[in-house]
């Protein structure tokens, strides 16, 4: 009898750890099979979406690596008995065994890609005005409320267990993620800037060179306001 018992809560167990996934995978097997004649046609539809928009890759970057978190907290996640056994968690980088661990780092930075790839693709709808201050608060909210969803998650499903330094340090590496984009984000900035910057010392010196005839005449003023109206601002 204890090794029926021993099976069956190995087979439910087994059933049990890809069954979200299974079902996300259907639906949208389900919506393919729907919207499109056959596999090929959205194969080829989604693949001529994925060159010509830039946007779309950028969804799609950010819609695959979180569907690796969802994989690694809760998908594909062992059931516990009792999900608030360690509600403290682990801070450092030695568990209350005196074992090394790295779970402090890999939570640090499970969502510093995330809030990159977030802002990136959304931008113009979450940064309207891009500050320093406004990059962080809206990086450290969205990772808190991400991580305590997935959190709760956990307790509720009892997948995994329920932990404050999980929590803290999610948080942290949205907000250093944040923190990164915003530079690399003024970085490519400069880089344009000086490119029209460039530009327009060549429109310049085209300008007021020997191709035209008269230094200073309308047309060349004329070009000269198209140009730094122009090229530098789009920049």
């Amino acid at each position: 009898m204890e090794l029926i018992s021993k099976i069956i809560v190995r087979v439910l167990t087994t059933a049990y750890q890809p069954f979200w996934f299974a079902v996300i995978l259907s639906v949208l097997f389900m919506f393919v099979w729907k919207n499109y004649i056959s596999v090929k046609q959205a194969t080829i539809e989604w693949l001529r979406w994925f060159k010509s928009d830039s946007h779309f890759r950028r969804v799609f970057l950010l819609v695959f690596y979180v569907v690796m978190i969802l994989f690694s907290t809760l998908l594909n996640r062992d059931m516990w008995a009792n999900p608030v056994s360690n509600v403290i968690g682990v801070w450092g980088l030695y568990n209350e065994n005196g074992e090394f661990t790295t779970e402090a780092i890999e939570n640090l930075v499970l969502f510093l890609p995330f809030i990159i790839l977030l802002f990136w693709g959304f931008r113009e709808k979450l940064l309207p005005k891009l500050t320093l201050l406004s990059v962080l608060w809206k990086a450290t909210k969205i990772t808190f409320l991400f991580s305590f969803a997935i959190e709760m998650l956990q307790l509720f499903l009892r997948l995994g267990t329920w932990q404050l330094s999980d929590l803290c340090y999610n948080t942290l590496g949205g907000a250093i993620g944040g923190l990164i984009y915003y530079i690399a984000y003024k970085i490519k900035h400069i880089i344009k800037r000086k490119k029209g910057f460039n530009r327009l010392k060549r429109g310049q010196s085209f300008l007021y060179g020997q191709s035209l005839d008269t230094k200073g005449s309308p047309l060349t003023i004329f070009i000269y306001h198209f140009l730094n109206n122009y090229i530098i601002q789009a920049n």
